[in-house]
């Protein structure tokens, strides 16, 4: 896209709020304009043509907002975590699953035999696993019911092995025991125990069975029974008076109450209390606790019928025919157990603490069937005065609201019961149960959040996953529940959705697809370790498909999520993936995202295809392997300069992973490298490291912290040949070194033209575009990598470090291989613009991306050394530290720490090096040698070893890998998964309100700037006068639009942030620890909304604050450089910028031959616009009516205006004045192409391109002496200050409205000249900065009237 096309598209996509009155003067205004078209030159017309024909464009209240993305939150002080794999998020998975191996069941009835302990009612509870004992022979009666309580248990366990006992003796029940356990081996044994027919247990808890003959009651201590069956195991007594048996078993093993979460798994369920018996009312069967654990829904029907209102209509019989299977959802019987276990599953984990229902409900399928039924149990027996008991204890639930829901399922499904017997192909209609239930949970959907309590009907949504006629409906909650947050997922886990939503994805319904993209992006995003079970049960083939789908699913980048998760760090995940074609997969997507005439693909699907390739090639050679034969480079290299820094970042994160470190223990020469030779490598890497070198000045510190770790990648393969680059440049210049260094000739700057080999033999640094070195030993470059200063190495003194550099040059330099090291590559010249790469990165404005860049120079022995000194003859500032090294006496030396060091010091040795000779004061920050390796211990004198091998040997177990800076990006880019996807902000309609009422406060106040006639501006008008404090004079000032606020900068990059109605300092910070040239301006970034401080220093650095009106609560959001690619030996940049908030640009110009456009939205130097002049820029202005207007002041002169929207650019170049442009800005107004400049020479010019004149309107302000200018946005005032202590005032018709002295103070001292003058952006003020550090307010008489 053309820049015209691309400027016009971002105006026509911006909405507007324009001022209406000023239309009709506009239209009239281009009629003057249309009479005098015929004298101007073609551009001219062409362009005015082109502005007139657009008014609706220029506007005065811009709506782009910019750097408000979840990138600049807290870029520099957070390091991300991603997914995690162990820990917190792990505590929903069951510890360890279980599973019940052995049943012994003993039944001690001694039927037609009472206990002597026991009088019975008449009539009297009798039936037994619903048999009447007495419809039988004895011997054939206990025979059944053993078979029948076997039957019961099987249907909750069938796989277990079934033993039974009938009324046995201890040495039968010892056997029994002894012979579960074996066969169970570290498997639950669950022993149940009935005790109708013996006597109570004993006070110390011993239970009773039979002699041989039947003629005694013999008793079994329950210690005897625990030392048999061991643990884990479960009891269930039903007997009278049973608590008596729990009671003993918490004596013995030493439990508490409470202590569920005790050290021997054993788990009991006890009839009743110690003191009660059981219920003999022949309502129930004499085995009520046993049917209720057993068979709950005949035993809850039978119950419920006698309260029920249909209770008149049916008969107990009725219950036992109702049709259908338990298992089969469809039946009449199937529906009811399905709501019963969902009401029980529903009670109990609203009512027990997560961990306790884990281990009894989640752990166990039989122990979960016992619980649940246990729950029934409860409600039951109760009724008739008995307490079931159990360890863990259990809260009471008999009385929970769920039990109503269980009641009204049970009369609707009883009502068709007579219907459904008399006509069997009678129609079941389904209960409303799971309907009513999830319509509960849409409404908790509404209005839960994570401070009320969790939704109940969560395990009720879990299993209504098992219907198909509910499946999209609870899918599709569960969605909305999933993004509430991480706590939602974690509840969801913790009720145990994982095995449900995994078994799903074997299914092929289209419809359910995008949800359960969306549920195990949400999964994954919190909990990294279901990457196992994936890859295990063959989900990544699910995901796989969804992304080789046609349509354009949203969720596509939800699958590529997924999948990048699969692959992180899980070698049969990496495998498995490649296997399926997930390499060729992601490369066909990402080349059909490129291809001009394809539909753009969203930015988080490139993304994510980036970061899964990237977390698939990472330390795995077999597919980087397959990756560079699929052509994955050229693929890639458009990636680099799309619109989002995230998916640049992303790009080369992955490109970055396809650098073999060269340190892989894993590989043996096998697997793919016969078939990828050396050669082959060699040429991707470079093609990697010249796609790397293309952004390594990218607006984005995203991106460029990823080169820094793409780059430490690349250094530690290839440390020998760096090092020996980098010898070189911190060597004294000796004639013979300067022979056998390597050519930098042949750098063209970064990214364009091929490597050509560099020549063998003797080589100097020549040729207009290399390395020049002057007679200083300064060295500097052409290279946009190089910024200034940063080659100004201090010689070092000593011969010991002299001798041990040579010794490294020598290795690096020789044609031989040294050791095991890495092949060389063809050319030094790579070497040498990687070097200057890193160096760049070492100085980069943003301090998170420097420290990276200055670990990877420390990975080639560079290390970077801070002088003491801040500015020849300044002082250091308050809190600063005066040296950088230990000790203040020697303010030269610089403390030599090692890579290991830098890495934050856990590791327990450090070695120092030999002094450094004292750097000369002129530079401030300088790079040099670390002289470390003759401290090596002589064992370990390998000729490959880097900087850190001497504490290989004596850090066991710590990889030299390990200590490479790690990439962010993923992890970073993870987030964003966690936090919601569906529902906007909360604090929108707030953010909405306080636009609205600062729109209407800027609108106002524009229409008043407009019509207000500035009487006078004078001495009589000051409202306010801050002494900043500053030792260096104010450099640059600011006015806040919407509260009595002025920043204000100084040379050494102080800013301060002053209240001055309240005559208060806000706050008061560095803009960054080595500041050089001072700060060049002040802007405000999104001043509607909430605003940001951009400030810019002379340095060509941009960094943007937030919170910066909040004492050292400021934030650094981003921070770049605005100038690349400056002429070879420019000191300083004397950069100038301005900032368009309309277009959302930023213009920076200075010792420059063009000016660079950069787009804060994507990060992006979009353009860069020669200035056509032989002259530097030394004055820029944006305007902020006109989107695409810039006019510029050279130091000529000359002015020149730019339309960004025209094909050539440049409309009207014009040469007002003789000396620099120190001023220049738009006039107030919508008029285009107004202009007011000013020079050093004093004079103010009013320019106006549609003229063929050069000037209408010239001002000679100050003699010889001007420093400053200021042009208001909208009222007709302009201001100029000079080296006289003077500001002038103006009016747009040349009428001077007011002189501002500055007096002397009563200690008779000269003040300062003017250094800058600022308006305030809505009202008539003006503040004004003087060399001797204050700053004044101005406002003219209606602003103090008002």
């Amino acid at each position: 896209m053309a820049l015209g096309d691309l400027m016009a598209s971002r105006f026509s996509q911006s909405s507007v709020t324009v001022v209406s009155n000023h239309y009709d003067d506009y239209q009239e205004d281009s009629d003057l304009f249309s009479q005098r078209r015929d004298s101007e030159t073609a551009t001219t017309s062409s362009y005015v043509n082109a502005t007139s024909a657009t008014p609706t464009s220029m506007v005065y209240l811009p709506q782009t907002v910019v750097l408000g993305e979840l990138r600049h939150e807290a870029f520099e002080v957070s390091t991300p975590t991603g997914p995690s794999d162990s820990g917190l998020v792990s505590k929903w998975r069951p510890k360890d699953r279980m599973k019940t191996g052995c049943v012994a069941l003993v039944l001690c009835l001694n039927i037609s035999v009472d206990p002597p302990d026991v009088i019975k009612i008449s009539p009297c509870a009798r039936m037994e696993c619903w048999i009447d004992p007495f419809s039988m022979a004895p011997p054939k009666a206990l025979e059944t019911i053993g078979k029948n309580l076997r039957d019961q248990y099987e249907r909750w366990q069938p796989r277990a092995r079934y033993k039974v006992e009938l009324d046995p003796t201890v040495d039968e029940v010892k056997k029994l025991c002894t012979t579960c356990r074996r066969h169970a081996k570290s498997e639950r044994v669950l022993y149940h125990y009935n005790g109708h027919g013996v006597p109570k247990p004993t006070p110390n808890g011993e239970i009773w069975l039979f002699n041989k003959s039947y003629t005694q009651y013999i008793p079994l201590p329950i210690c005897d029974l625990d030392s048999w069956l061991k643990t884990p195991s479960i009891y269930v007594f039903d007997c009278s008076a049973a608590g008596v048996i729990v009671n003993a078993f918490i004596e013995l093993n030493g439990w508490g109450a409470s202590n569920y979460g005790s050290a021997r798994d054993c788990i009991l369920l006890a009839a009743c209390e110690a003191h009660e018996t059981l219920p003999q009312s022949d309502e129930f069967p004499a085995d009520v606790f046993t049917s209720c654990l057993t068979t709950p829904i005949k035993m809850a029907l039978r119950w419920f019928c006698t309260r029920s209102l249909l209770r008149e209509s049916l008969d107990y019989s009725l219950i036992d025919k109702i049709p259908g299977r338990q298992n089969d959802r469809k039946t009449l019987l199937g529906e009811l157990n399905w709501i019963f276990t969902a009401v029980t599953d529903t009670i109990a984990w609203n009512v027990l603490p997560h961990d306790l229902f884990q281990r009894l409900f989640r752990q166990d399928l039989l122990v979960a069937s016992l619980f649940r039924n246990f729950l029934l149990a409860e409600r039951i027996m109760r009724s008739a005065n008995c307490s079931p008991i159990s360890h863990p204890v259990l809260p009471p639930t008999h009385q929970h609201h769920m039990w109503d829901a269980w009641d009204m399922a049970a009369e609707i499904c009883l009502s068709q019961l007579p219907s459904l017997i008399e006509d069997p192909n009678a129609e079941f209609q389904p209960s409303p149960f799971f309907t009513e239930q999830l319509t509960a949970f849409e409404v908790w959907l509404d209005h839960g959040s994570e401070h009320k309590k969790p939704p109940e009907q969560l395990p009720i949504v879990l299993q209504v996953l098992l219907s198909q006629c509910h499946r999209f409906r609870a899918l599709f909650l569960l969605v909305k529940f999933l993004d509430m947050g991480p706590w939602a997922v974690d509840l969801a886990l913790s009720v145990g959705i994982f095995p449900y939503v995994l078994k799903l994805l074997q299914t092929t319904t289209p419809e359910l697809r995008q949800l359960l993209v969306f549920i195990w992006t949400k999964i994954l995003a919190l909990d990294k370790s279901c990457q196992v079970d994936l890859v295990k049960d063959l989900g990544h083939t699910y995901f796989l498909r969804f992304l080789d789908s046609m349509e354009t699913y949203p969720e596509r980048a939800m699958a590529a999520f997924v999948l990048a998760v699969i692959v992180d760090g899980h070698r049969r995940g990496q495998e498995a993936c490649i296997e399926a074609g997930l390499i060729h997969l992601c490369l066909k997507h990402l080349q059909g995202s490129v291809l001009p005439n394809d539909a753009q693909s969203e930015p988080l699907f490139l993304q994510w295809l980036c970061l899964c390739l990237g977390k698939l090639w990472e330390d795995f050679t077999e597919a980087q392997m397959i990756g560079l034969q699929a052509d994955a480079l050229t693929i890639f290299s458009p990636l680099l300069s799309e619109p989002q820094p995230e998916v640049r970042a992303s790009a080369v994160f992955a490109l970055g992973t396809l650098l073999d470190v060269g340190f892989d223990s894993s590989r043996d020469g096998v697997g793919g490298d016969e078939e990828f030779d050396d050669g082959e490598k060699i040429r991707a890497e470079i093609s990697i490291i010249r796609s790397l070198l293309s952004v390594v000045s990218d607006g984005s510190p995203l991106v460029r912290a990823e080169v820094a770790v793409a780059l430490a990648r690349f250094a530690f393969g290839h440390k020998q040949h760096l090092k020996s680059i980098a010898a070189a440049y911190w060597k004294p210049q000796s004639s013979s070194l300067l022979n056998s260094l390597p050519s930098l000739a042949n750098i063209k700057g970064v990214g364009g033209g091929n490597i050509i080999s560099s020549q063998k033999g003797p080589l100097t640094r020549v040729g207009n575009d290399s390395l020049v070195v002057r007679r200083d030993g300064k060295a500097s470059t052409s290279s946009p990598l190089a910024t200034p200063g940063i080659l100004h190495g201090s010689p070092l003194s000593d011969d010991s470090s002299q001798h041990s550099d040579s010794g490294i040059l020598n290795d690096g330099v020789s044609n031989g291989v040294v050791n095991n090291s890495r092949p060389k590559l063809p050319d030094n010249a790579m070497y040498s613009e990687c070097v200057l790469a890193m160096c760049s990165l070492a100085k980069d404005p943003s301090p998170r991306i420097a420290s990276l860049g200055r670990r990877v120079l420390s990975i080639i022995g560079i290390e970077q050394v801070t002088k003491a000194v801040k500015s020849i003859g300044g002082s250091v500032r308050p809190g600063e530290p005066s040296t950088s090294s230990p000790t203040p006496s020697f303010a030269g030396l610089a403390r030599s720490s090692s890579w290991f060091d830098m890495n934050g010091g856990h590791l327990p040795l450090t070695f120092r090096t030999p002094p450094v000779s004292p750097p000369r004061q002129s530079y401030l920050t300088g790079m040099r040698r670390v002289c470390s390796l003759e401290l090596r211990p002589p064992l370990m004198n390998s000729p490959d070893s880097g900087l850190a091998d001497p504490l290989l040997g004596s850090v066991s177990g710590i990889s030299e890998r390990s200590l490479l800076p790690q990439s962010t990006i993923y992890n970073w880019s993870c987030g964003h998964f966690s936090k919601p996807l569906l529902s906007a902000a909360d604090n929108s309609e707030e953010i909405v309100a306080r636009r609205e009422e600062r729109d209407k406060f800027a609108l106002e106040h524009i229409a008043k700037c407009q019509h207000s006639t500035v009487s006078k501006l004078n001495n009589d008008n000051q409202i306010a006068n801050w002494d900043t404090k500053f030792e260096t004079g104010t450099k640059a000032a600011l006015l806040q639009p919407f509260s009595p606020i002025v920043i204000a900068a100084d040379e050494n990059e102080r800013i301060r942030v002053w209240n001055y109605e309240e005559a208060t300092l806000l706050n008061g910070f560095d803009n960054h620890e080595f500041p050089e040239k001072g700060i060049s301006k002040l802007c405000l970034l999104n001043e509607l909304d909430d605003s940001m401080l951009l400030v810019a220093s002379y340095d060509g650095n941009v960094r943007v604050w937030k919170d910066y009106t909040m004492r050292g609560k400021q934030k650094l959001v981003t921070a770049f450089s605005s100038i690349q690619g400056h002429k070879p030996g420019v000191r300083s940049l004397n950069a100038v910028v301005d900032w368009q908030q309309q277009s959302g640009y930023l213009y920076a110009s200075g010792e420059i031959s063009s000016i660079m456009l950069w787009d804060l939205e994507k990060e992006q130097l979009v353009s860069s616009i020669p200035s056509s002049s032989d002259c530097t820029v030394s004055a820029l202005a944006a305007s902020q009516v006109h989107g695409s207007q810039l006019a510029a002041g050279f130091v000529d002169g000359s002015v020149r205006l730019y339309d960004f929207r025209t094909p050539e650019n440049l409309v009207r170049a014009m040469q007002p004045h003789n000396q620099r442009v120190v001023g220049i800005g738009f006039q107030p107004g919508l008029e285009p192409g107004k202009i007011v400049s000013a020079s050093q020479a004093g004079d103010i010019q009013f320019l106006d391109i549609r003229s063929y004149r050069d000037t209408y309107l010239t001002i000679d302000a100050h003699r010889g002496s001007l420093t400053a200018l200021a042009v208001h946005r909208h009222a007709p005032i302009i201001a100029s200050g000079s080296a006289k202590q003077l500001i002038k005032v103006f009016s747009l018709e040349g009428e001077q409205l007011g002189t501002i002295r500055y007096y002397t103070n009563f200690m008779a001292q000269k003040i300062g000249s003017v250094s800058c003058l600022t308006f305030h952006p809505y009202q008539v003020l003006l503040a004004a900065g003087a060399a001797d550090a204050c700053v004044s307010i101005y406002a003219d008489d209606h602003s103090q009237t008002r």
